[in-house]
């Protein structure tokens, strides 16, 4: 939570934050292709490449747009994507 009448923190820029350390992992349903999204904790933000391209600066989230995510999932909100 902030504080009253103030804003949030902005979110950083993959480039600002630092990722030379952070343990990359992909779901055991890619099959092993590499032909996935692999996923990172960098503090208190996630950070999602593609498995193809990880020069690439990734996105980042925050837990809290992943968790909104997770749950539409888990919800079958996002199936229409795989029709």
């Amino acid at each position: 939570m902030t504080p009253a009448g103030s804003a949030p923190a902005a979110k950083p820029t993959a480039a600002e934050l630092d990722l030379d350390n952070v343990e990359w992992r992909r779901t055991s349903f890619t099959g092993g292709n590499n032909n996935c999204a692999e996923f990172a904790r960098a503090g208190q933000f996630v950070v999602w490449r593609d498995s193809k391209r990880p020069e690439q600066e990734p996105l980042v989230y925050t837990q809290a747009e992943v968790k909104a995510l997770l749950d539409g999932v888990r919800a079958g909100e996002l199936d229409y994507l795989l029709d």
